[in-house]
């Protein structure tokens, strides 16, 4: 087979009314990227049958999962039998794991992200404990993809949990360190405040601590904001504290309550993406004390935009932020004060470097961003789809099929 042979593949993506708006996001970014390098792709993922009727609460959730497991099923055995036996199959996320047994004989490629659901399912996290039913999805999603033979993970730490879940060793495991699908880069930090305070109407002209991402819980968002009422304790720096993504939930809202610097911790919600660029540009730091991660994006991000980054010294935050992050210890709930105290030194640290100490440190971590370069990551995946088209000539198809292939 020739390397640079165009390849058809059919991406498998999360069904229009799931939650999974990050995973589809990819999933188009995959496949712009491989069109782009002249390959033929197909998006293919769960039509709404039931679901264009309106349900009430969790039944709308079920009722989903009847079109997802079975229509959708029924509706790809009737396609597969009329593409070539070389079309590559990409499942855009390991949570598509009740697919894979349905083209687990032909050429296929499963992307995963992070197992915590996986994890919860298996009581790995207190903060997160699953219901029954949970625990059931979780499994059915797990011995999916447990028919899976070649994989692509998002960092080392990904591949370490997926070889904990699989029960026998895969064909292919590559770690493929996500790109930066956005033109992050440094800008002037007192212009990126002032564009910033007016467009939020915040007080953040003088500089702000900054935390990207949601609600979800291990992010750490509670976390956050102890780290921060233990920092403004012990300074007399009254730097304000931003968090970009989703806004407080019930538990966040009763922290805000018992802290009395809330007045200084403010929520943007909706920011577009040149909003989003301009917040990194502009903060002192972030702050992004994670308990786990598949990757870390804003690490990543926020190291392109000339912004010091303060994370746990933890897998996969430690594969992202290398040698240029500052480093905190992960979260023990059983000496939390001990430990939010060492938060706020660092923390302190960091935002008190002299400028040459700042300027260095801001230089690290645009040289470390470098690594996360999008197109690379879009070449190393369409490398490893070849490989396993490879793979599967080698093994699967018969002479006669080898000399049709290689005189398409």
């Amino acid at each position: 087979m020739n390397k640079r042979r165009p390849m058809k593949i059919i991406l498998f993506n999360h069904p229009t009314f799931s939650e999974s708006m990050s995973i589809s996001k990819y999933t188009h970014m995959i496949a712009r990227g491989m069109r782009a390098k002249g390959h033929q792709v197909q998006i293919w993922t769960a039509p709404p049958v039931l679901t264009k009727v309106k349900w009430p609460g969790l039944l709308k959730k079920y009722i989903g999962y009847i079109d997802q497991f079975l229509f959708f099923p029924i509706l790809v055995r009737l396609k597969i039998g009329r593409l070539d036996k070389e079309t590559l199959f990409v499942f855009s996320d390991q949570a598509l794991g009740p697919w894979v047994p349905l083209v687990s004989d032909r050429p296929h490629v499963i992307h995963c992200h992070d197992f915590m659901a996986q994890k919860s399912a298996k009581g790995g996290f207190e903060e997160n404990r699953l219901k029954w039913s949970g625990k059931i999805y979780q499994q059915f999603i797990r011995r999916g993809f447990n028919r899976g033979k070649n994989f692509i993970c998002i960092s080392e730490n990904t591949r370490q949990d997926l070889m904990s879940f699989l029960v026998s060793p895969p064909d292919i495991c590559n770690v493929i360190y996500n790109g930066l699908n956005q033109d992050f880069k440094t800008a002037d930090p007192d212009q990126a405040r002032f564009k910033l305070s007016a467009a939020l109407k915040l007080p953040l002209q003088n500089g702000f601590i900054l935390h990207v991402g949601g609600n979800h819980f291990y992010k750490n968002r509670g976390g956050i904001v102890k780290i921060y009422a233990r920092w403004r304790t012990q300074t007399k720096n009254k730097l304000p504290l931003l968090f970009v993504g989703a806004g407080p939930d019930h538990k966040m809202e009763i922290l805000l309550k018992q802290c009395e610097f809330s007045q200084d911790i403010f929520f943007a919600m909706q920011v577009g993406d040149d909003l989003l660029r301009t917040c990194y540009q502009g903060a002192s730091v972030l702050l992004f004390p994670s308990l786990e991660e598949g990757f870390g994006w804003p690490i990543a991000e926020a190291m392109a935009s000339g912004c010091p980054v303060v994370t746990t010294q933890k897998a996969p935050m430690t594969e992202v932020g290398g040698d240029a992050a500052s480093y905190i210890p992960p979260y023990d709930k059983t000496a939390e004060t001990a430990w939010l105290k060492e938060c706020a030194s660092i923390l302190h640290k960091v935002l008190s470097l002299p400028v040459e100490e700042r300027a260095s440190m801001v230089a690290n971590g645009l040289k470390n961003a470098r690594r996360f370069n999008n197109e690379a990551a879009l070449e190393a995946i369409a490398n490893s789809y070849q490989k396993v088209l490879r793979q599967w000539e080698l093994t699967t198809v018969s002479p006669h099929e080898k000399e049709v292939f290689t005189a398409k």
